[in-house]
Parts: structure tokens; C-alpha cells; sequence
């Protein structure tokens, strides 16, 4: 059997790291947690895991900043993003639009609340 995937759950929300991490642990996947964009960094920069689930509004440093810095690093630029964002919840406070989410460099996105099944389909359609 090959090496369990590595993937990295950022949110400013502990109990929305808890609850992702529990589903990708029940599914054989390796797991870090970070929770907040610059933590999050330097959990990529260590562990270069093989996939990032990455909420949008953070503190520190923004989910669109860390999926740029991703993409635009030669040594990162492999590591697929998948974004999470509230969106639907706050469009009279934000200036994001799910529109922003499929035109950022991220391979894919969720909004939330997260529909955790739906979550595992897009975790594994990018660790094959």
C-alpha cells in the first residue's frame, strides 16, 4: 500500500479543523492543522503536504494569499488547494463571490457549511 496522503487543514475555527480532520483521519489520510494563514505556511514549508484545505477569511494572512503563494512557488506549486469559504453566509460584509473562488489559482473549491461527504469526494479526486 502506498504512503497515506498528507493534508493540511486550515481555519481560523477549531471545532471546523477538529470536524475535517476526524472525517480525513476516518478515511486513512494523514493530517496537520494550522489556523491561520501564516501558521499555515509554515506547516506547508516543513511538510510539504499533498493537498490544502484552506478557508478564505483568516486572520494573518487571507486563504487567496496563501493558495497564490502555493501555486507561484517552483517548489510548492504541485500541492493542490482546495478553498472553503463562508460566502454564502456574509455577502453584505465581504467583497468575495464564488466567482473569486473559481478564479483564484485553487483546484478546487467548498462553501460552507461544508458538506463533509461532499468534501471527501473533491479530498479524493485530487489524491489519487
Amino acid at each position: 500500500m502506498s504512503e497515506k496522503k498528507l493534508i493540511l487543514v486550515v481555519d481560523d475555527d477549531p471545532d471546523l479543523v477538529e470536524a475535517v480532520s476526524m472525517k480525513l483521519e476516518a478515511s486513512e489520510y494523514r493530517v496537520a492543522k494550522a489556523y491561520d494563514g501564516e501558521e499555515a505556511m509554515e506547516k506547508i514549508a516543513e511538510e510539504k503536504p499533498d493537498l490544502v484545505i484552506l478557508d478564505v477569511m483568516m486572520p494573518r494572512k487571507n486563504g487567496w494569499e496563501v493558495c497564490e503563494e502555493i501555486k507561484k512557488s517552483e517548489a510548492l506549486k504541485d500541492i493542490s488547494v482546495v478553498l472553503l469559504t463562508a460566502v454564502a453566509d456574509s455577502v453584505k460584509t465581504t467583497s468575495y463571490t464564488h466567482h473569486d473562488g473559481k478564479t483564484t489559482l485553487a483546484d478546487d473549491y467548498i462553501p460552507k457549511p461544508i458538506d463533509l461527504d461532499k468534501l471527501m469526494e473533491i479530498v479524493g479526486d485530487h489524491c489519487e
